[in-house]
């Protein structure tokens, strides 16, 4: 019996994929439920399993968009798994002449190159001797490639390159979730008012609550308490005093939310993630580190769902961690505003009348100003600021132990 494997629907309004890597050659036995491919979507990456055992036809190439629904491969269940190995090794005969053709394609490919390497012109010659140019790596627009003077005088050489030195470049196809994502960023700087503003954070109240009890929260909770959990904290806060920050732009209606879901930017093998921790409002200390481990690992090991990157109403992108001092990132639609994190360092700081030493950290904030005002913006980044460098008030209630369950 032959099975035709079809694309399933990754979620709600994704209607094509690509074939990102295939894990299995044609012809191969498959297991059933053994992960025969890696399938892009516009969200995520995700892996496609045999539906039964037996040996495997492939229908579509890597990098090739295929419609959700579309046949993608053929599964031919009737076929006994092979005593020694996999299909392809116990029938040779049959692979031979598709290798041989493949062979005798080769040279084909090697002689269809487009770019010229003819011989210069005498002037031509010269010009280019002057700028430090090899003709071979011009393009000539004369008979059969010739490079002629005009071709010399327009040519431009590479800053920085030695003359004659090898180079080249290459072309890659961008994945879907790269496409997706660079569509996204760009709409969000077409279709928002979007501004930034910064302030800066002494990190020292928090760099004690860590020294002091790091030890003791990792050993009871099984996680490192980390400045995550802290931020997420204090931008809670914050947004349950500008709720304005914590909404969005629908058409002509402005909807406002009441929970917390904030969206954690992680950078994973496939680019850009942003997993939701869901009613972050509810969550303690320990609770936030957790979700923020759990979706990281999740997001690095390319095992995130569609569904848990779906929604948020408010993301925290944390560029520290790659060195950053500065930026101003960009709104994640069709949220409101995000806020960035970036590195600390000691910098000197007027503190009673003395200049001292603090771990400062840049904070920005990039909203829409098209439903958030300056005076709001500015008044969530001074609460968050209030609530990082006094955690034990703002976010302990005065109870750090409380606080941390120890």
């Amino acid at each position: 019996m032959i099975l035709e494997m079809k694309v399933p629907s990754p979620g709600e309004s994704i209607t094509e994929v690509e074939i990102a890597t295939w894990l299995v050659q044609d012809g191969d036995y498959v297991e059933k439920d053994q992960a025969i491919a890696e399938v892009d979507s516009d969200k995520a990456t995700l892996e496609l399993p045999a539906e039964e055992s037996g040996v495997i036809t492939l229908k579509a190439e890597e990098g090739d968009a295929v419609a959700v629904g579309a046949v993608v491969c053929l599964i031919d269940t009737a076929a006994a798994k092979p005593a020694g190995g996999d299909a392809k090794e116990a029938a040779p005969v049959q692979e031979a002449p598709k290798e041989a053709a493949v062979k005798a394609s080769a040279p084909a490919k090697e002689t269809s190159k487009t770019y010229a390497t003819g011989t210069a012109s005498p002037a031509a010659k010269k010009i280019l001797s002057e700028k430090g140019m090899d003709a071979s790596a011009i393009q000539g627009s004369g008979k059969d490639g010739r490079v002629t003077k005009e071709d010399a005088v327009k040519a431009v050489p590479s800053m920085g390159s030695a003359s004659g030195a090898a180079r080249s470049q290459s072309r890659s196809k961008l994945s879907m979730l790269r496409r997706k994502v660079a569509e996204r960023l760009v709409a969000a700087k077409n279709e928002t008012a979007m501004l930034t503003t910064f302030n800066e954070v002494d990190m020292g109240p928090i760099f004690a609550l860590r020294k002091q009890y790091k030890e003791a929260f990792a050993e009871k909770h099984g996680v490192g308490l980390g400045f995550m959990s802290f931020f997420t904290k204090a931008v809670i806060r914050a947004l349950e005093m500008y709720p304005s920050v914590n909404s969005m732009i629908d058409e002509k209606e402005m909807i406002s939310y009441d929970f917390c879901d904030i969206s954690i930017a992680v950078s994973g093998p496939k680019g850009l993630m942003v997993p939701v921790i869901r009613n972050a409002e509810n969550l303690s200390f320990r609770g936030v580190e957790a979700e923020v481990k759990r979706l990281a690992i999740r997001a690095r090991e390319g095992e995130i769902t569609v569904d848990e990157m779906t929604g948020g109403t408010f993301t925290i992108t944390n560029g520290g961690v790659f060195g950053s001092m500065l930026s101003t990132p960009i709104i994640n639609p069709p949220q409101s505003a995000i806020l960035g994190m970036h590195n600390i360092v000691e910098r000197p700081v007027v503190k009673n009348g003395e200049i001292v030493v603090a771990p400062i950290m840049y904070v920005a904030l990039s909203y829409d100003h098209r439903i958030i005002d300056g005076k709001e913006s500015v008044g969530f980044l001074v609460a968050v600021k209030e609530a990082l460098e006094d955690p034990t008030t703002f976010l302990m209630d005065g109870d750090q132990k409380k606080a941390l369950e120890l």
